[in-house]
């Protein structure tokens, strides 16, 4: 349209100062009609370029500006499911200018992990996670591609690899052995087992990490500092954050909480760059024949190998190493930990469970003996019992949120690019069409079961699917393991006088139980000494 049709459209109107003209009205209301007309075919042709797409999913009535913000329950990961129940197995909210698509069914699950994996292979990044993981170039947040192949290639082949886990052990069993000793000296009192397992999987992660870097009064100040560093880290990552909602304030940061996160990234950062330097300092001198030598192998050590070894074409960085530590401390210690106290909470709530498990490893180990690792395969009831607590409290309950690279179908509604897309684990490891008795924690499920967490089952997904599913996933196990079978064979366990159990959790980037597991250790083992 031309400026003359605008012109003449504004001369035409009847302006108030001007005299009624019924010809000039005449040509006004013609005028207005061929604009409605052309208004109107604009829309049949935008219409028409995207027929065959089927709407948006369903969800409940938003607001102007804020959408669902307002309606948004602490406990995320019931309220979606309450969703779910309303609006059916993929539904949407809006939050601010987030679109976010939830997925409650394995099989919709399925077509976003799986059928249509290479659009929805990204991770949808909040801006708090950017801080930590130097804008994303960790394993879990970086986009996918050549550059995410290799840092996974080098987590699963040179760091996490079963040859890798078993140089280690030492390490582990170090650590194990010193928590087992300090619960044996608080025999009697109580002791919140949540916190002292956290202390005792962050020693072990950092001893794995840099274990024959750090010794002594460094060690230990270095687990104090890193364990309120990692508190307050996936603290603030679950924080509901208004830069994630409307981009165009990010640069504010509101909050603050960004700010917050880069005070406490460079903190991690400073850990890291003064392991880094000790660590190239220990090789410099055992190269220049020193007699300095490390009994075994450290990750920090393997890592800084590959990084001098890698290929010229895609090397690994010194910020994508820090960026690979920094994964390694925040998703080896809350979790497992978390986890851990999940497991010990349920036994204890189950006499009958503890029992069966006491038996077992008596059978297995002995009381005149403490537990190693080559037992662990001839548990198959811890096993179950370790499946049982994945299932009803998955420590990441909503996965890794997704972003599709592009607009696509599933489930027969329309999910934009660049939406967010939550797949409700939770949810659907409690689906009682699933699950016979969800709620009720039943170890014998998974006996003799064809259940796994390989990610194969999409009724069963405690660490995600597909090419992005926790990298993790053999470490977790052994850990896990490891530690709940110390735990219940080295001791009895009791709650204080007048103590009632509390199994409700506290949704966050990593659940948590909401009230901490005190209870009283009564040792079991027949000799004093093996508690040493």
């Amino acid at each position: 349209m031309s400026l003359k049709f605008f012109k003449s459209l504004f001369d035409s109107f009847p302006w108030p100062w001007q005299e009624p003209n019924i010809e000039q009205n005449g040509v006004f209301f013609s005028c207005f009609l061929g604009v409605i007309a052309l208004l109107w075919f604009l829309w049949l042709f935008i219409n028409k370029s995207k027929k065959g797409l089927p709407p948006l999913p369903p969800g409940p009535k938003a607001l102007p500006l804020i959408g669902n913000l307002l309606s948004l329950n602490p406990e995320l990961h019931t309220y979606l499911a309450s969703l779910s129940q309303t609006y059916g197995p993929i539904c949407r909210l809006w939050l601010g200018k987030k679109f976010v698509v939830i997925i409650t069914s394995p099989s919709l699950a399925r077509e976003v992990l799986k059928d249509q994996h290479t659009i929805f292979s990204n991770r949808d990044m909040p801006a708090t996670a950017s801080e930590a993981s130097y804008g994303g170039q960790d394993i879990v947040w970086i986009p996918y591609g050549p550059k995410w192949r290799m840092l996974r290639k080098v987590c699963v082949r040179d760091m996490l690899s079963a040859s890798t886990l078993d140089s280690v052990y030492g390490l582990r069993r170090r650590e194990l052995r010193q928590s087992i000793n300090y619960f044996y000296n608080q025999a009697g009192s109580p002791v919140n087992i949540g916190e002292q397992m956290f202390l005792t999987m962050l020693n072990v992660i950092t001893s794995m990490l840099w274990g024959g870097t750090v010794k002594g009064e460094e060690k230990a100040s270095l687990g104090a500092e890193f364990r309120h560093a990692v508190s307050d880290l996936t603290m603030l990552v679950s924080i509901p954050n208004l830069s994630d909602f409307y981009p165009r304030l990010a640069w504010f940061d509101l909050q603050g909480l960004r700010k917050k996160m880069k005070v406490l990234a460079n903190r991690f950062d400073k850990i890291f760059e003064c392991m880094i330097d000790q660590r190239q300092k220990l090789d410099r001198n055992e190269g220049m024949g020193t007699g300095i030598g490390l009994g075994s192998k450290d990750f920090l050590q393997v890592l800084l190998k590959l990084k001098d070894e890698t290929d010229a074409k895609m090397p690994l960085s010194m910020t994508e190493l820090k960026a690979l530590l920094m994964d390694m401390v925040v998703a080896g210690t809350d979790t497992t930990s978390n986890t851990v106290e999940f497991a010990m909470a349920e036994i204890m709530n189950k006499p009958d469970v503890l029992r069966k498990l006491q038996q077992e490893l008596e059978i297995v180990v002995g009381k005149d003996n403490i537990v190693e690792e080559s037992h662990i395969r001839q548990l198959p009831y811890l096993y179950a019992v370790m499946k049982e607590v994945l299932r009803i409290h998955p420590i990441l309950p909503l996965l890794v949120s997704r972003c599709p690279s592009e607009t696509c179908i599933v489930g027969g509604y329309t999910v934009p690019k660049g939406s967010s897309v939550l797949v409700n684990v939770w949810a659907i490891q409690r689906d009682p069409s699933i699950w016979e008795n969800p709620s009720e924690f039943h170890p014998e499920r998974f006996v003799d079961s064809k259940w796994d967490y390989s990610g194969k089952d999409f009724n069963y997904l405690p660490f995600g699917s597909g090419r992005r599913m926790c990298a993790g996933t053999a470490m977790a196990e052994r850990m896990f393991m490891y530690s709940l079978a110390s735990l219940i064979h080295s001791f009895d366990w009791k709650l204080l006088e007048g103590e009632t159990l509390d199994l409700s959790e506290k949704f966050g980037a990593i659940m948590k139980k909401k009230r901490p597991l005190v209870a009283v250790p009564i040792p079991r083992l027949s000799n004093p000494t093996l508690y040493e």
